[in-house]
């Protein structure tokens, strides 16, 4: 099955900038969309972004502007770009990602999770 790998988080304060990474590995088939959800404490998951196989994308209103996802196909790796932070972003990042099986069929995939926290 698919093993999820991210790293790129930390402490940053407001105004700075941070990169997530997620690398998948372990697959045979083709990867879906991919995405970034993240979950403060004491509240529900939320999406954040995601990123389709042809590069499509779709942001959070909360995001949108400062955050950038994108993909490298070759490496089945999905990035968050994180500009302009605020302390309203800390919360722990998860990376999804979708494995397409030939009959059309998918399953989804969580990371382990990266914290991130904004902070002065």
């Amino acid at each position: 099955q698919v093993h999820l790998v991210e790293s790129g988080g930390g402490l940053v304060q407001p105004g700075g900038s941070l990169r997530l990474s997620c690398a998948a590995s372990g697959s045979s088939f083709s990867i879906g969309t991919m995405g970034w959800y993240r979950q403060a404490p004491g509240k529900q998951r939320e999406l954040v972004a995601t990123i389709s196989s042809g590069g499509s994308t779709n942001y959070a209103d909360s995001v949108k502007g400062r955050f950038a996802i994108s993909r490298d196909n070759a490496e089945n790796t999905v990035y968050l770009q994180m500009n302009s932070l605020k302390p309203e972003d800390t919360a722990v990042y998860y990376c999804n990602v979708r494995e397409i099986y030939y009959s059309g069929s998918w399953r989804a995939y969580w990371g382990q999770g990266t914290q991130v926290t904004v902070s002065s």
